[in-house]
Order: C-alpha cells, then structure tokens, then sequence
C-alpha cells in the first residue's frame, strides 16, 4: 500500500514525500486527518489505505536531496525527537547504499565503454594492416582510405574495419594529401 501511494504522489504532484524532496528537511503529519488542507488529494487516498501518520525523511549527501524516505503508521503518532532521529540515521544509510550503487554502475559503464573503445581500436589497427598488405600500401594511407570510405558511406570505421578484416568490404585506396 506504502508502495502505491508513493507512486500516488508523484502522479498528483502533492504528498509528504515531495515536499520533503523539494524543501530537504524532514515533513511529519502525526494524523494525518489534520492535513487534508496541507495534501487534499493525498490525504484521502492515505487514509483509505489504512495509514494514519506519515514521516518523509530527505534522502541527501551534504546540502543535495537525493530523495526522500517515507515511513507510514497506522495509527496516530506523534513523532519524537529519538525516532525523528532514528528515522534520519536510516535514511543516511539508505542515501549511502544509493549513492554506492550509482557509483559502482557508472564504473561499471565506463569500464564497458573504455573497453569497446580498446576493441574497436584494435580492429581497426588490424584493418589498417589487412588493407595495407591487400593494396601495397603504408600504414598511413591504409588509415586514411578506410577513414575516407566510412564518411563517403556514413558508416562508423568500426563496422568499416570489421567488414574489411573479414573480407566483406575491399574500399578503393585514397591517396593521402599532404
């Protein structure tokens, strides 16, 4: 139920959670039936859920909210400065977790991207060589005749080194000027 309403606020635009979001600090409602002016579209839809008191806890590393954590009741609760901080405690280790798993899936990115890059290099180091040894050609005009077919033809020299190092594609050798 907790899950819907989240999604809920963020469809209505109004909610505990955003304001925590947009205001970074810590939003509570210890009844929620209090605050149908505050959320008049999400109070109702809260209360019918069976939730009764709700705290939204932002989410942020230094002064940047990256999110916010809501934590729902069921039945009126005042909230005290233990659990208000307990509350945020949990939302710092949550901000940690996230912030880790962002990191280590750009890493992850950047790993894969770097290593395409290394590979499309060396395919194309080895057209290069197939293209020169083919056409009698140095390396340097070997270079510029696949770089050339691939603007002529928009393709990418990638899928031009490919095609040649496989013998699919046999460009014509451009003379290099100088």
């Amino acid at each position: 139920q907790s899950r819907l309403l989240e999604i809920f606020q963020l469809q209505t635009d109004e909610g505990p959670c955003l304001d925590c979001i947009r205001g970074g600090h810590s939003v509570v409602s210890g009844d929620l039936a209090d605050d149908v002016d505050r959320w008049p579209i999400f109070v109702p839809a809260a209360l019918d859920a069976g939730f009764r008191s709700v705290v939204a806890v932002p989410l942020r590393l230094r002064s940047v909210t990256i999110g916010g954590l809501n934590m729902f009741h069921g039945e009126v609760e005042p909230l005290t400065e233990d659990n208000k901080q307990l509350a945020q405690a949990l939302a710092d280790v949550a901000t940690i977790g996230i912030l880790q798993q962002r990191s280590a899936h750009r890493s992850s990115q950047l790993a894969e991207q770097l290593q395409q890059a290394l590979n499309s290099r060396v395919m194309v180091e080895q057209a290069k060589g197939v293209f020169a040894e083919r056409h009698g050609v140095d390396m340097d005009t070997a270079f510029a005749s696949l770089r050339q077919h691939a603007r002529d033809n928009n393709l990418k020299l990638g899928v031009v080194a490919s095609s040649v190092i496989d013998g699919d594609l046999n460009p014509n050798v451009v003379v290099p000027t100088a």
